[in-house]
């Protein structure tokens, strides 16, 4: 009985190290691509901003998630050790910590996006409209991606030195809503453009990104705990039987 027990909790801890390995390779993908949105916006960003570290450490969990899966089949297989039952708490006790870590620093980071997004105002300021700047294309990217215009709306491209000195009462290209395809960019048809201010939009964005980084790792605590289970329960020795002898 308590040998078929153990080999029932092996084959789950096996089961459970393959799942490690997928969730360690949708956590990899997830932080490698919320690294990559936010590199396509660091130019809105303050340069000391640390917005980059939650997706960072997100990509560090996953890398400890797939070491973890891979020593927990070992963990589930047919032969024991105990340095290698330790050794995969301890992993666990890791990828615990970093994903606390992650959630937290995303938190933090989804309450400070008003002041970590200063810079927006500055890019949009110094706008020249010329492909060879980084910052003009950075925001004329920003706005077709996001559908966008401005910062809170169209309208605030009537104050930045580029309208005035164009002097030719037009918007950047890049505020057309593309439903509008006659649209060149004229004051004269406003209607024609994104009404929503970029700043709103890169907030929403942002936020369900940060968001996305703590409910990932909810479940990724979940699947802990639940793993944690057989592991201690494997480590349980089994407890001697003591019976008196007979005298005689």
């Amino acid at each position: 009985m308590y040998d078929r027990r153990r080999k029932a909790l092996k084959t789950a801890l096996h089961g459970m190290s393959l799942l490690l390995w997928l969730v360690g390779t949708l956590v990899g993908l997830a932080g490698l691509y919320l690294l990559l949105k936010f590199r396509q916006s660091s130019v809105f960003f303050s340069p000391s901003s640390y917005m980059t570290l939650p997706f960072l450490i997100t990509v560090a969990t996953a890398a400890f998630l797939l070491v973890s899966g891979f020593v927990g089949s070992f963990v589930g297989s047919a032969r024991e050790s105990t340095c290698l039952q330790g050794l995969f708490v301890y992993l666990l006790f890791v990828v615990f910590c970093l994903a606390c870590t992650a959630s937290a620093l995303a938190f933090h980071h989804s309450l400070q996006l008003d002041s970590e997004l200063q810079p927006l105002g500055e890019v949009f300021r110094t706008y020249t409209g010329s492909s060879q700047d980084q910052n003009s294309r950075a925001v004329d990217g920003l706005q077709e991606s996001m559908e966008c215009c401005g910062l809170q709306n169209y309208s605030d491209w009537r104050a930045t030195s580029w309208f005035i000195r164009s002097g030719s009462h037009m918007l950047p290209h890049s505020c057309c809503n593309r439903t509008f395809t006659s649209c060149n960019g004229t004051v004269l048809l406003p209607d024609h453009f994104y009404q929503m201010g970029c700043e709103v939009k890169l907030q929403i964005v942002f936020r369900l990104l940060l968001d996305s980084v703590m409910w990932m790792f909810a479940g990724v605590f979940l699947l802990l705990v639940i793993l944690l289970v057989p592991v201690v329960l494997l480590m349980r020795k089994p407890l001697l039987s003591y019976q008196f002898l007979d005298q005689s």
